[in-house]
This record gives structure tokens, C-alpha cells and sequence, in this order.
């Protein structure tokens, strides 16, 4: 299991963003629950309507443990907001840090901009294994009545099961799984093909990405217009590190809660994925999110 420096270490910088960010997502955000599910693989997208910030919307849903499924059955709740900036953590390959002494950018990579992002690319050869998932976003504009952004582009990256981050972390220096780039359609949507991600030491199991105004805009992190991070809930992350290949994500996971975690700590209903699945058969999340476009 790799070792990660907790996102508090990072400096007064971050310090003060930080602070910033959490005054922000504790603003008097719309809450009401919807009943019903519906939409891609039964998790519905939840609508929202009315104008300023009313926007980012998730499905969060109750599961059984015991089983190791979890889906659309129990109550869902929508909280409308615009999603919260969080950090890019030690580990973005946006070309805003170093790894081995270069410059670490994934978005300059022939071949990133791809739906599937289990395989290294662009001459590296690893593959990320573990339990399936499906990340499916919607991207939706705050500042128009919550109508979808077509032709906006997502980042998306995490830690495979080992905790470890391609590009990064000791033994996967030379890989680039985990990482990619789609472009939202008229629908507003992009969907990732992916692992469920490990759970490392300081951290609960989380997803990082950011919005951009297009993949030609995607090269750089100085173009990107939103960056934060998705969390799940605990009964499929359990149910997942039950299973073999995740070393020590359950005991980390066991360790970790949603309340004490350095980044979700302060609130996280619009960065709670929907999930349907199960870990024998494979996850589907999903998460609307809000930016003021």
C-alpha cells in the first residue's frame, strides 16, 4: 500500500483555499427528497428547478451490506448547489506538479481523451484491476436553470486498489491508468469505465476530477474551470474490500468515516455518488454536478 501525505500537510496555500471552499458549501443549499428512481442503470438524475446556485444534484441511496449490493431501493435525497472546489490532492498528472523529477501531465497524452481508462496508454502497458465501475456525471449549469453543458469536458482520476496512483507512486511510475478525459454530450453527460478505487491510510475511498470548457482546453490545469472529488457509501465500499486484490483498503476503510474525513468532513451531499451494483457483478455511480457557466 502506498503512503500519501494527507491533503492538511500541503501548506498555508491550501490552508486558506480551504477555508475558503468550506464557507462556501455552507451556504443555505436547497434540500427536499425526491422519491422514486429512474434513469441510467435505475439511478435517477435527479431535476431540479429554479435559478442562481440551485443546481448539483446526487442520488444517495441505501443498500444492504450483508449482501454486498446496494442500489435504488431506499429514499433518495437531492441537494441543488453548485459542487464545492476541493483540492487536486499530491496526485492530479495535470501538468500542475512534478513526478520523478518532469512534469507530470496525463492531459498531454495521445490517446487520453477515451471513455475506458482501466489500461495505461501512449506506450505504457498496466492494466487496473479490480471490481468494475461505472462512473457516470452530468454536468449542469447553475446559472441557466439547472440545463445540461454539452461540449464541456471532465478529468477524471483516482488510486487503483492498491491505493496507488499511476504516474506517482512507487511501482506504477511508468503507468497512466486511471486517468481520462470525456467530453459531455447533449445530454450533458460523460461516462467512465473504470475500478472501483482502493482506500489508502488518512483517506475515504474518493474519485478526483475537473471541468473544462472543452477537450481542446484540456491540456493544462491552468484551463480548468472546477475541480473536486465524488465519495461513496460506506455499504458498497465495504462490500468491496471484502473482495480479493484490495489489500489494505478494508482496514483503512474501517478507519475512516465520511464525518472526520480532511475533505468531506464538512459536508458532502453534492459529492455522493447514486450507486447501483453489487461487488460480484460490478458498480454503477452516478453524480450530477453543478458549475456556474
Amino acid at each position: 500500500m502506498a503512503t500519501h501525505p494527507h491533503d492538511h500537510d500541503l501548506g498555508l496555500a491550501h490552508d486558506l483555499e480551504r477555508l475558503m471552499r468550506q464557507a462556501g458549501s455552507r451556504r443555505g443549499a436547497l434540500r427536499w427528497l425526491v422519491g422514486g428512481a429512474g434513469g441510467l442503470a435505475g439511478l435517477g438524475l435527479v431535476g431540479c428547478g429554479g435559478g442562481g446556485d440551485a443546481v448539483a444534484s446526487t442520488s444517495s441511496t441505501s443498500g444492504s451490506s450483508s449482501s454486498g449490493s446496494s442500489g435504488s431501493s431506499g429514499s433518495t435525497s437531492s441537494t441543488c448547489s453548485v459542487i464545492p472546489e476541493e483540492t487536486a490532492g499530491p496526485y492530479p498528472g495535470d501538468g500542475s506538479n512534478t513526478a520523478n523529477g518532469s512534469i507530470a501531465n496525463a492531459l498531454a497524452l495521445s490517446g487520453i481523451v477515451r471513455s475506458d481508462i482501466r489500461a495505461s496508454i501512449a506506450g505504457a502497458s498496466g492494466v487496473a484491476t479490480g471490481v468494475p465501475l461505472q462512473v457516470i456525471i452530468e454536468l449542469v449549469n447553475t446559472n441557466a436553470s439547472c440545463a445540461d453543458l454539452s461540449g464541456y469536458a471532465i478529468y477524471l482520476w483516482h488510486c487503483d486498489a492498491q491505493g496507488r496512483y499511476s504516474m506517482y507512486s512507487s511501482g506504477v511510475t511508468g503507468e497512466n491508468y486511471l486517468r481520462g478525459v470525456q467530453s459531455t454530450g447533449s445530454d450533458g453527460r460523460v461516462t467512465f469505465q473504470t475500478i472501483y478505487p482502493g482506500c489508502y491510510a488518512g483517506r475515504v475511498p474518493h474519485i478526483h476530477f475537473e471541468v473544462y470548457r472543452s477537450t481542446a482546453t484540456a491540456t493544462n490545469w491552468n484551463n480548468k474551470l472546477r475541480t473536486s472529488q465524488m465519495c461513496f457509501p460506506a455499504e458498497a465500499s465495504t462490500a468491496v474490500y471484502a473482495t480479493s486484490g484490495y489489500g489494505s483498503s478494508a482496514a483503512n476503510n474501517a478507519a475512516s468515516s465520511l464525518s472526520t474525513d480532511g475533505i468531506f468532513s464538512d459536508g458532502y451531499s453534492t459529492q455522493l455518488v447514486g450507486i447501483t451494483g453489487s461487488a460480484s457483478a460490478g458498480y454503477v455511480a452516478t453524480l450530477r454536478v453543478g458549475i456556474a457557466a
